[in-house]
């Protein structure tokens, strides 16, 4: 059972996400804010420094939503790393995918892309944590010369979790089938690359983007 306090900080996000949503843009001050949603100003800064805060801490719950899910799957741990990265992305998609009128104008809503990444810091941090711990779970069967960067990989699981989440919010196929297909092949191509083994994953993966990119032209 949630406390209080975790009670009060989820329906700060959750009046924040639905202000977005109504007004078509994002709250531009904390008074009114609070005032709208009969909040304690002072309450409010109990969890939060800004408004900006609330939108980053939004992403940040995306994340440990689908951590949670993770973590009530008591077979999670034994999975191979790869099927844990897997698992991961399907759930963390599952979790956008209850949210995705929010997903879609929070990555709108700035005309130049790399400004909205910005309110994903603490969702990168998350992201990359995780991703290290399957690297250097990985790197314990590797010489140390051998052995992969985790920053240098970590990285990569955050750009290939963007380039996921870019192709998902055009995706026009049922059910989102077509990033599910993504997902499995990327996550297929990510540890073909880890392990140093074939590349003919790697060239599957351009095939299927070249497809999708020129079928939407």
């Amino acid at each position: 059972m949630a406390t209080k306090t975790e009670t009060i900080k989820t329906d700060i996000l959750s009046a924040y996400t639905q202000h977005a949503l109504e007004h078509e843009s994002f709250p531009t001050s904390v008074y009114k804010f609070c005032k709208e949603n009969t909040i304690e100003e002072a309450e409010f800064y109990n969890f939060f420094a800004s408004l900006d805060s609330v939108k980053h801490a939004i992403w940040q719950a995306f994340y440990d939503n689908a951590a949670a899910l993770l973590a009530k799957n008591k077979n999670f741990d034994s999975l191979s790393r790869k099927d844990r990265l897997l698992t991961f992305f399907y759930t963390f998609f599952e979790v956008l995918l209850l949210n995705r009128s929010y997903v879609l104008f929070a990555l709108h809503e700035n005309a130049q892309p790399m400004k909205n990444l910005g309110q994903m810091k603490q969702l990168r941090t998350s992201v990359k944590a995780f991703a290290t711990e399957l690297i250097e779970e990985g790197n314990e069967d590797k010489t140390r010369f051998v052995q992969n960067p985790t920053e240098l990989f970590s990285e990569a699981t955050w750009g290939q979790l963007l380039l996921l989440m870019k192709f998902w919010m055009n995706d026009s196929s049922p059910s989102f089938e077509k990033t599910d297909a993504l997902i499995e092949k990327s996550v297929t191509v990510a540890f073909e690359v880890f392990d140093n083994t074939r590349l003919d994953t790697l060239l599957d993966l351009g095939k299927f983007l070249w497809k999708e990119t020129t079928a939407k032209a």
